[in-house]
């Protein structure tokens, strides 16, 4: 699909659908750096804002009704105001926000996470997804002594100075703004899906965890192929190497136990955030009690020295612990989880048959309660039908595809048209029926005559 300029009666449709987005849009920029509050919300001409949000809807500042696919990210497995997890908050609220001391909800929190998660036999608090993966950094190299982390082109494991190496594409660029070189060099990248290359790299005998995303990059957006997470397993075991799972998106989403209990591999350690922390801010790191242990206070001076630092102001704060309990606990259900896992596979299957009878590039594809859409070219393998593993399409152009989506033309018309994505696809929840499915399915063909109208699929 040829990207161009935002202009056509594509673009002025919306500017006028939207006009009070345009205007809190203009105003935000006088004071936020960048006129937004995360990366992934950028989107061309400029993004929709929102009044409220409902279930499986949100509402922009006009009161249009708006499927949604974001779903606060992928933390709202539950949908929008959850009633049990909006009266656990408030309850909490009233007994008070922060206490600056320890609390039994910490405990339940943590108890609810052992019980589910397989790698779990202690639990770490932290406030993000991004938090949880450099505490886990710190413990594996507390725990192997080795400094150099390894990771896979393409996944994303938050924001922070290590693990932005080789996220986007190109994956072979060795700078990114702001992050000294040195630091750079601390992590190691092999391609996702290459087994040789990932085994050569650990025999160098100096990786001290391997850390991948369990779905593939960015919640399989670059699919893992057949076999390769448990080679992965093996072979960082032969090496030495911690198995680090970020499960920040796939914890409590693939199944009730993560991605992990889903396809029968247990890591070393899982980091977690989003749906962890029950939709409210918060992450957490759970391993191995033998690597756990270096958070311990010890009065013996060689394990003293191994004491690994972390406070953190709002670890494991009363608020999302009320609303974590209540969401784990109902995530326990599996029926949740295959909810939203059947939902995902009819909006997958409808999309890929528009595309099928329309004759037009592209394909849907995902696991689990995601969906990614791509409309650049049409793998081998497409058909009227559901689609994991799109063939003969580069790594590297998919997740260009994922990257573009948020600010492409399909966002822009299916938003015009009552459905918003995230990262060009979405993420399922409890609370989108058949009928939300229905209305998509159809947004997306009315969305595609609107580019087909603008030129958008003329080579």
């Amino acid at each position: 699909m040829v990207q161009v300029a935002p202009k056509g009666k594509l673009f002025a449709d919306f500017e006028e659908s939207f006009a009070s987005s345009k205007a809190m849009y203009e105003r935000a920029q006088g004071s936020i750096a960048g006129g937004i509050a995360h990366d992934g919300r950028y989107q061309k001409p400029f993004p929709i804002y929102v009044s409220h949000a409902d279930g499986a809807y949100k509402y922009d500042l006009d009161g249009r009704r708006i499927i949604d696919y974001a779903m606060g990210h992928g933390a709202l497995i539950l949908g929008h105001g959850d009633p049990d997890v909006r009266s656990a908050v408030h309850a909490q609220l009233d007994r008070g926000t922060h206490f600056g001391s320890g609390h039994e909800g910490e405990i339940v929190w943590a108890e609810l996470i052992t019980q589910l998660v397989p790698s779990a036999d202690r639990v770490r608090f932290v406030g993000s997804g991004t938090e949880a993966n450099l505490l886990a950094m710190r413990l594996a190299r507390t725990y192997t002594g080795k400094n150099t982390i390894l990771k896979f082109e393409g996944h994303f494991h938050g924001w922070s100075d290590y693990l932005v190496k080789s996220e986007k594409p190109p994956f072979e660029s060795g700078q990114v703004a702001g992050v000294p070189d040195d630091v750079l060099r601390t992590v190691a990248v092999v391609p996702t899906n290459d087994t040789a290359m990932l085994e050569e790299r650990l025999a160098l005998q100096d990786v001290a965890a391997v850390i991948i995303e369990p779905s593939g990059a960015s919640w399989g957006q670059i699919p893992l192929a057949p076999g390769f997470l448990q080679k992965v397993a093996e072979l960082a075991e032969q090496a030495g190497a911690i198995l680090i799972f970020d499960e920040v998106i796939t914890g409590f989403r693939w199944a009730p136990g993560g991605a992990q209990q889903r396809f029968g591999i247990t890591p070393d350690m899982t980091t977690m955030a989003k749906i962890v922390a029950g939709g409210l801010p918060g992450g957490a790191v759970a391993g191995r009690g033998d690597i756990m242990t270096n958070l311990e206070f010890n009065s013996d001076p060689a394990a003293a020295k191994r004491k690994i630092i972390h406070p953190g102001t709002f670890n494991a704060n009363p608020m999302s612990a009320a609303a974590a309990g209540v969401c784990l606990r109902k995530c326990a259900d599996k029926s949740v989880q295959d909810h939203c896992d059947a939902m995902a596979l009819a909006l997958r299957v409808g999309m890929n048959s528009v595309l099928e009878r329309r004759g037009l590039p592209g394909c849907v594809w995902g696991d689990s309660s995601a969906f990614h859409i791509y409309l650049d070219s049409t793998p081998a393998n497409r058909t009227a039908g559901d689609l994991q593993i799109p063939e003969g399409i580069s790594p590297e152009t998919l997740k260009a595809s994922a990257k573009a989506g948020r600010s492409g033309p399909l966002s822009v018309a299916m938003e015009l048209e009552g459905v918003d994505l995230f990262g060009g696809g979405g993420l399922l929840s409890v609370r989108h029926t058949p009928e939300d499915i229905e209305f998509t399915i159809s947004a997306f063909d009315r969305s595609l005559d609107r580019l087909v109208e603008d030129g958008y699929f003329e080579s």
